[in-house]
C-alpha cells in the first residue's frame, strides 16, 4: 500500500531517504486546463464536455486513492482504472463519482463491481447475461455497465459487426442498462500523412458506425468517449462527449510524430510536472583516474573524481537503463549516473557539482524552486514513455502530497 503523507516539509522525514512530492495544486490546475481546452466558447455547448480522469496503474505511480480523492474535489466528473481491485481501493478512500473500469471483470468478480458501485467495460457480448445474472442475484436494478467497441486497436472491445450481438443480449437484460459506448484509439499521436496518421480517422468512421447502428437497433449509446491524451492536444474531432486524459493529467503530453507538434500543444495546453523523484545522497568519496565504479565495471574514470551514492534505485523507479545515460540535479547542477543502476542506489559523478555532500537532495525528475525538469525528458532519453517512468515508482517510495 502506497504511504501518503501530508507534511510542511516533505525533505524532513525519517526512514530511507527517498521520497516523490506530488503537487496537489498542479494536479487540479491541469484538470482544469484540459476542461477548459475541451469545451472551447466558440462551441457554445448547452452542456460542457466531462472529463474522465485515468487514475490506473496507482495514479501512474502517482498514488491512486490519494489523487482521486483530490481530482474528486478539483471537479473530476469520472475516474477510469484497470481492475475491480484498484476501483474498490478508490472506493474505500471515501470517492463517491463514478468510476469505469477498463478492463471489465473476470468471471466471479461480479458481485465485488455491483457492490462498490464500480461500471464495467463490457468487452464480449456474453458478458451482458453474466453480469445480467450477478445484478438480478443481488437484486440490483438499472445498474450501468460501458461498452467498449474495438476500431482497430485489435485489443478489448467489440467488433462492429457485432453491435446486432450486442443488442440482442441487452434487450435480454432486466437489470442492467448501457449508460455508455466508448473505443481507445491506436495512433492518435501520428499526425502525419501515412497509414498510422490516418487510422485515427478510420477508426473514428467505424466508431460513429456502431453507435449510428446500435441507435438503429432502439439502443442508446449513452455518453460516449473516445480521445485519450494525445488525441486531446491534438484532434478536436475525438472530443465526443467526454474525454480520458491519462499522462495529460500528470503534466505531460505524449510524444508526436512529427516531433516538432509536441511544442505547438505544450504552448496551447500549458501544463504542469505534478510529481517530483527526490532522493538524498548517502555516500561522497574520491576515486582516481583508471577505477571502475559499480557491478562489471560499465563506468571507469577518466580523471580523478568524486562519486556520490545516491539513496534510490531502480526499486524506487530510477529506471535501470538510465545507467551510464541519465542525469539528475544536485543543486541546480547535472551530475551523470554512473554505471549499472543498483536495486538500492545509484552512483553519481559529482566532481562538477560544488561542495555536493551527503545529505544534498537530487532530483530525478520534476521540479525543484523554479527549475523544471521534465520526466518526459527523461523517459525519450533512453526509449520509453512518460508514462512507464512515472508509473514504475516504486510502493516502498513514500507520497508527499503537497497543498
Amino acid at each position: 500500500m502506497t504511504r501518503s503523507k501530508k507534511i510542511s516539509n516533505p525533505a524532513e522525514f525519517v526512514g530511507r531517504p527517498v521520497w516523490a512530492e506530488v503537487s496537489l495544486p498542479a494536479l487540479a490546475g491541469n484538470l482544469q486546463a484540459i476542461r477548459d481546452y475541451v469545451n472551447p466558447p466558440s462551441e457554445k455547448r448547452a452542456s460542457p464536455r466531462k472529463v474522465l480522469a485515468i487514475v490506473k496503474g496507482n495514479a501512474y505511480g502517482h498514488g491512486g486513492a490519494a489523487v482521486a480523492k483530490a481530482l474528486e474535489k478539483a471537479g473530476s466528473d469520472w475516474f477510469g482504472v484497470a481492475s475491480a481491485g484498484e476501483g474498490m481501493e478508490i472506493r474505500k478512500a471515501g470517492v463517491r463519482a463514478p468510476i469505469l473500469v477498463l478492463g471489465g471483470f473476470w468471471p466471479g468478480e461480479e458481485k465485488n463491481l455491483l457492490r462498490h458501485n464500480l461500471t464495467p467495460a463490457i468487452h464480449r457480448c456474453e458478458q451482458l447475461l453474466a453480469y445480467e445474472a450477478a445484478a438480478a442475484k443481488l437484486r440490483k436494478k438499472n445498474v450501468p455497465v460501458q461498452l467498449k467497441v474495438d476500431t482497430g486497436m485489435n485489443r478489448l472491445g467489440i467488433l462492429p459487426k457485432d453491435a446486432d450481438c450486442f443488442a440482442r443480449q441487452l434487450a435480454k437484460c432486466k437489470h442492467v442498462a448501457l449508460t455508455g459506448t466508448f473505443t481507445h484509439l491506436a495512433s492518435s499521436e501520428v499526425l502525419t500523412d501515412t497509414a498510422l496518421g490516418r487510422q485515427t480517422q478510420q477508426q473514428l468512421d467505424r466508431f460513429h458506425a456502431t453507435t449510428d447502428r446500435l441507435q438503429a437497433l432502439g439502443v442508446d449509446p449513452g455518453i460516449t468517449h473516445i480521445a485519450n491524451s494525445a488525441a486531446i492536444a491534438a484532434r478536436p474531432e475525438t472530443w465526443a462527449d467526454m474525454v480520458r486524459p491519462g499522462a495529460l493529467l500528470y503534466g505531460y503530453h505524449p510524444g508526436f510524430d512529427p516531433m516538432e507538434r509536441r511544442l505547438e500543444f505544450e504552448a496551447k495546453l500549458p501544463l504542469r510536472p505534478v510529481m517530483s523523484l527526490r532522493a538524498r545522497l548517502i555516500s561522497v568519496r574520491c576515486v582516481a583516474a583508471g577505477e571502475s565504479v559499480g557491478y562489471d565495471g560499465t563506468w571507469i574514470a577518466q580523471r580523478p573524481s568524486r562519486i556520490a551514492v545516491m539513496c534510490a534505485g531502480y526499486a524506487d523507479g530510477v529506471h535501470r537503463s538510465l545507467g551510464n545515460r541519465g542525469v539528475v540535479y544536485i543543486r541546480g547542477h547535472v551530475a551523470p549516473i554512473l554505471g549499472i543502476v543498483s536495486m538500492d542506489v545509484v552512483m553519481l559523478d559529482v566532481t562538477d557539482v560544488p561542495d555536493a555532500a551527503i545529505g544534498d537532495v537530487a532530483t530525478l525528475y520534476g521540479t525543484d524552486g523554479e527549475r523544471v525538469y521534465p520526466a518526459n525528458v527523461v523517459a525519450r532519453s533512453v526509449g520509453t514513455v512518460t508514462s512507464d517512468l512515472i508509473s514504475g515508482v516504486g510502493q516502498r517510495v513514500p507520497r508527499f502530497y503537497i497543498p
